[in-house]
């Protein structure tokens, strides 16, 4: 993790400096680049998405289903924006709340409908309206993947450990080998914690770049945040499962189709979620009841949330030129 740094840099004098010309034609290049690749990756995934089963299988539940299911989404939307307050709070930036939170909604939704390009691109494009630097904005996104992630280190060495996931006889990884990477994800998350209280050294370099710790506090933050939106996701697909299947299961096989999903690039993960779920449910529950239970999960989770961030991002701009017209 890094560093903080200021919004804007002031000269000697106190007054605040003229952004500099380099800094101005990046955000000229990312502009143009975010307006050329969006569009694209927007086109990848809507292309395949067969809007006819994605009606049929929201039509197969109850209304009260789906309305938990969006609550629950809700929730995990809330916490997952929330990681940018998180990073805000330990680069000591005073964003207000209000500012930071629909952007961060923006730039979840996109990292996770257009892969990891979207969530940065927008977050470079947005924060930038608001007078953040170059290096601040890629500390917050640094600092928004290590929260991710040690949030999904802890659950799954919980869920891993625990020998609880009901595996088909022929799958290649077995509980025992399930066992072992849940105590080595264990190692790995106390080592970070050991760091952030312990260590007496607290900045690294590491490719030229300084990174620091955050303190003990900030850490347990981070692992909370993280680890509840996480088991929030899993809720959701168990709750369209209709509770078929036990939710330590579900919410294992969701994080191991989740690292199967960063490995394979694909945009929202299409088609690697419902080959991993298949795979590891289609000896306790039908293969459409699987399908159907994942279409919800994608409406609901995915495509629903594009649609609201959507329409924010254009509001955010549009209130950004017109606050622009009225500073200049």
């Amino acid at each position: 993790m890094t560093t903080a740094a200021a919004t804007k840099p002031n000269d000697s004098t106190g007054n605040e400096s003229k952004p500099s010309k380099k800094w101005v034609w990046a955000q000229r290049g990312f502009t143009a680049f975010f307006f050329l690749v969006i569009p694209v990756l927007l086109y990848m995934v809507l292309k395949n998405i067969e809007w006819q089963e994605v009606k049929q299988g929201i039509h197969a539940y109850e209304l009260k289903t789906l309305l938990l299911g969006c609550a629950i989404a809700a929730a995990s939307f809330l916490i997952f924006s929330s990681y940018d307050l998180l990073a805000l709070h330990y680069l000591k930036n005073p964003i207000k709340i209000r500012q930071v939170l629909p952007l961060a909604f923006v730039g979840c939704v996109f990292s996770l409908n257009l892969a990891w390009v979207g969530g940065v691109a927008s977050r470079f494009r947005l924060y930038s309206r608001l007078g953040v630097d170059a290096v601040t904005i890629a500390k917050i996104i640094s600092t928004n993947i290590v929260t991710n992630w040690l949030g999904y280190t802890i659950v799954a060495a919980v869920i891993f450990s625990s020998g609880q996931l009901d595996l088909p006889d022929n799958w290649k990884i077995g509980n025992t080998a399930l066992q072992i990477i849940g105590g080595v994800l264990f190692l790995v998350a106390a080592s970070y914690f050991a760091a952030c209280r312990f260590s007496k050294r607290r900045t690294f370099k590491f490719f030229k770049q300084e990174l620091s710790l955050p303190s003990f506090k900030l850490a347990l933050a981070q692992a909370s945040f993280a680890s509840i939106n996480w088991c929030l996701m899993g809720l959701l697909i168990y709750i369209l499962l209709l509770s078929k299947v036990p939710y330590p299961t579900v919410l294992g096989i969701l994080l191991i189709s989740s690292i199967a999903g960063v490995i394979t690039h694909i945009p929202a993960g299409l088609g690697v979620i419902e080959a991993v779920f298949i795979a590891m449910l289609s000896h306790q529950v039908s293969k459409g009841t699987i399908l159907a239970a994942l279409i919800g999960y994608r409406a609901i989770y995915f495509l629903l949330p594009l649609a609201i961030a959507a329409v924010i991002y254009v509001i955010l701009e549009i209130y950004a030129k017109k606050l622009n017209a009225k500073t200049s």
